[in-house]
């Protein structure tokens, strides 16, 4: 079992789609996540709160935050916490591109990673938590070689299909 958790900070009811995403990643790596939703614009206070309680508990702990729009949750989150925190951004038909820009830009001294696929946020987390646990390193290893092998399969079915010279 994983020595330690990942608590997913949502801004909105409107992220749990992407947040359930990120919480089936984190179960198959056998990583206990828990879900809290609290906004840096909306709820400051409440998140500031939220991070102080988990911060008592001195069990590791990853953030992984869950914002669209005008994301100030990773970069609050990450600069009241020692602990790693990845932004994780919903994605939006009309304003991708430019909500991006809130997840790229922070402040020096504030550095939340930033990755876009919910899985992705998942593998990384487990990475990290993986410096220190052997059984976990292994289950990431064991991922990507899965990973590796079910392309070189598909590589072997375009082969036999002569699509390759």
């Amino acid at each position: 079992m994983v020595q330690g958790r990942v608590v997913i900070v949502a801004g909105s009811p409107a992220d749990m789609a992407h947040v359930d995403a990120i919480q089936h990643a984190l179960s198959s790596f056998g990583i206990i996540s828990v879900v809290r939703i609290a906004s840096a614009h909306k709820t400051p206070l409440r998140l500031l709160e939220i991070i102080s309680r988990y911060e008592a508990e001195e069990i590791p702990t990853v953030y992984i935050t869950v914002a669209g729009r005008s994301n100030a949750l990773s970069g609050l989150v990450d600069a009241a916490t020692p602990f790693p925190v990845i932004a994780c951004p919903p994605p939006s038909e009309q304003w991708a591109m430019v909500d991006i820009w809130s997840s790229v830009r922070m402040p020096s001294g504030v550095a939340p990673a930033l990755i876009l696929d919910p899985d992705n946020a998942a593998l990384f987390a487990a990475k990290l938590f993986a410096l220190e646990n052997i059984e976990l390193r292994r289950r990431v290893t064991s991922f990507q070689k899965q990973n590796a092998d079910r392309l070189a399969e598909e590589d072997d079915k375009v082969t036999k299909a002569g699509h390759a010279e």
